[in-house]
């Protein structure tokens, strides 16, 4: 049975109290949109303000070219995930919306859709949830913080993790101090 047209994917968060959440999200169409610096920064800059906000730990993070992994612990009064991802990827996809406007960048054409007829929207990231899922044992765990380090080097980016600024690697290597961004990592384990 396939869905009727137009159906949107829903996903029903699981916010459970004492779980780990890994989370990833796409940037629209796969398209490599945070290839550039400042896009990333903007990310990392929203990330920080949604994790004091929404009251979340960040335990690991990669951003890649065209996606993001997180794996985030809530803290006693944490809002939830969907409320989280809302107050991460909006203020991204604005603000980048705003600089494509004032820089006349041709970019903007391409991310801005007709949604229905009479109506455009414009789109930075994938439209849907992403991938949400709890973890609950720390093996687990700690083979998603493996998985999301070494996620440049599957991808063919860089030879090995060290080489990958864009994640929480260095955290976790004792090196925080080496990274060039926030935001802030409280490492596992």
């Amino acid at each position: 049975m396939h869905p009727p047209a137009g159906h949107r994917k829903t996903v029903k968060h699981d916010d459970a109290a004492g779980e780990a959440h890994e989370l990833t999200f796409t940037c629209y169409r796969r398209l490599q949109l945070l290839r550039l610096e400042s896009r990333r920064q903007l990310l990392a800059d929203a990330i920080d303000r949604a994790l004091q906000t929404q009251h979340y730990q960040l335990i690991a993070y990669v951003f890649m070219p065209e996606h993001v992994h997180l794996l985030v612990w809530p803290l006693a009064d944490a809002t939830g995930i969907a409320k989280l991802l809302f107050a991460i990827k909006r203020p991204v996809s604005y603000r980048i919306k705003q600089r494509l406007i004032e820089e006349g960048d041709p970019l903007l054409e391409t991310l801005t859709i007709r949604d229905r007829p009479g109506h455009t929207s414009f789109r930075f990231w994938q439209e849907g949830p992403g991938y949400d899922r709890n973890i609950r044992k720390d093996e687990t765990l700690r083979a998603a913080i493996e998985y999301i380090h070494r996620n440049p080097v599957r991808h063919g980016l860089v030879r090995g993790p060290s080489a990958w600024k864009w994640s929480s690697w260095q955290a976790y290597e004792g090196r925080a101090s080496d990274a060039p961004i926030r935001p802030t990592v409280t490492r596992w384990g």
